[in-house]
């Protein structure tokens, strides 16, 4: 998931999403934690994008799921090349697939509204990090690298 734009994004691996047919309209689901430096870039900008690298770059999903851009250069560490997209987000040159994502609902997982309490005390609460964001984007754009 990155959310900015060239001049200052953030990027990080996301291992939970979806993508589907919502509301007349394709759309993903991103859960995005309020700790994660990208949360802010998220909040702050209307689009997003989703990038999805391939096997061949394991190495960057790892850096970019377990560094923080708030500490350390991890595009640079995970050797990424940032590009702009048409609309003016930021993909990599490494992604085989980008998505491009208009925000369109957003809310944040509650403890009293999952119906199997085992979810929330396996994955949620402040032993585990806190609960995560859940974004809905309408997908606006897809782009296949070669």
């Amino acid at each position: 998931i990155t959310a900015g734009d060239t001049s200052s994004f953030n990027t990080m691996t996301a291992s939970w999403g979806a993508a589907g047919y919502l509301w007349n309209r394709p759309v993903a689901f991103v859960f995005v934690r309020p700790e994660r430096y990208t949360f802010g870039f998220m909040e702050q900008n209307e689009n997003f994008s989703l990038s999805f690298l391939g096997k061949d770059h394991r190495d960057a999903y790892k850096i970019c799921g377990s560094r923080s851009g708030r500490d350390t250069n991890k595009i640079q560490e995970a050797n990424l090349h940032p590009l702009t997209t048409p609309s003016g987000l930021v993909t990599f040159k490494e992604a085989r697939l980008t998505v491009e994502c208009k925000k369109i609902y957003g809310s944040m997982l509650q403890k009293d509204h999952f119906s199997d309490p085992s979810i929330y005390e396996q994955w949620y609460g402040e032993s585990h990090g806190g609960d995560h964001k859940l974004y809905i984007g309408a997908i606006t754009a897809c782009f296949i690298h070669s």
